[in-house]
């Protein structure tokens, strides 16, 4: 839909040739003005309510959504699994979303939170946490698609009960890197290091997808814990989402472009602070399950790249 003060400045842009204006310096400025309108309309902070940011993708039945649209859950029994994703599509940003995992004996059980494209070789950014046995940690499972590809997991075991009550889970996906936090604290980095050849997806618009669905072929002890469906339904429960982002309008330039309202993509969040590199580390030395950088044997001692190159 076109802003509706852009019909003025092209207005304006009339009578300044009519007044014989130079050219050049009125065109110069009313692209300027448009572009700047056009750059801060890219930008979207989300309106809380799942009704209008989200729409149902599969199993209408299975998904639930309070009154007011703030809360929403999701289901999974026998009968199906239930989705929901994001209206728009989106070229860099932060999400956040608060969840609520689910709880009890959850084994076999996957719920997915990430970013996708709907390429064939799609891009994604990927959190997905695998249920456990009654008692065990839970794990989390970090992936990154490029042009198709993975094979990028990292897994770490949350220092909570995730269970008990909401936590934030977020994305930040800029220019320089993607971050994985929960409750600010990042657990995974992925750098842009696109100029020494490693893929990073930064020229496909992706839109918010979460799923819950029966994974028990390899989610929880690689597949020898089953979902026991006598404890079901499962329930995961979503409220006080964000959504800061570039809104995909068909050109990339707008999402890439130096501008306040694409915050992200700014030098100051091209790395981690101190004291993010500081909680970094903690993740890593205490709470580190795999990572695929280490996983010689996978790669017949072939580690991608992208392995040996600095984090941040």
């Amino acid at each position: 839909m076109q802003h509706p003060i852009i019909p003025y400045y092209k207005l304006w842009i009339h009578r300044a040739l009519m007044n014989n204006f130079s050219t050049c310096r009125a065109l110069a400025f009313s692209l300027l003005i448009l572009n700047l309108f056009r750059v801060s309309l890219a930008s979207v902070v989300s309106t809380g309510d799942f009704n209008k940011d989200f729409f149902v993708m599969w199993a209408p039945n299975h998904v639930n959504t309070s009154s007011d649209g703030k809360e929403r859950s999701l289901k999974l029994d026998q009968e199906s699994g239930s989705g929901f994703a994001s209206n728009q599509m989106f070229l860099f940003g932060r999400i956040d979303m608060q969840i609520k995992l689910v709880p009890g004996n959850s084994a076999g059980t996957v719920l997915a939170y990430y970013l996708a494209s709907d390429q064939p070789n799609r891009d994604e950014i990927d959190f997905e946490f695998l249920g456990n046995v009654s008692g065990e940690p839970y794990i989390v499972q970090t992936n990154i698609y490029v042009d198709g590809f993975d094979n990028r997991e990292e897994r770490i075991y949350l220092w909570f009960d995730p269970t008990e009550d909401y936590h934030t889970y977020s994305i930040l996906w800029n220019l320089h890197q993607i971050v994985f936090m929960v409750d600010s604290i990042p657990i995974r980095l992925y750098r842009n290091h696109a100029d020494k050849g490693v893929a990073y997806p930064r020229w496909q618009p992706m839109s918010i997808k979460t799923s819950l669905w029966n994974g028990d072929s390899w989610a929880t002890r690689g597949g020898l814990d089953k979902i026991d469906w006598s404890e079901s339904p499962f329930i995961a429960s979503f409220k006080d989402y964000t959504i800061d982002a570039c809104v995909w309008k068909g050109n990339p330039r707008f999402c890439r472009a130096d501008s306040s309202a694409n915050w992200w993509n700014r030098p100051g969040f091209s790395s981690l602070t101190r004291d993010q590199k500081r909680w970094f580390k903690w993740v890593r030395k205490y709470h580190m399950v795999y990572d695929y950088c280490q996983d010689n044997q996978r790669f017949q001692n072939n580690l991608p790249k992208e392995c040996f190159l600095p984090k941040y």
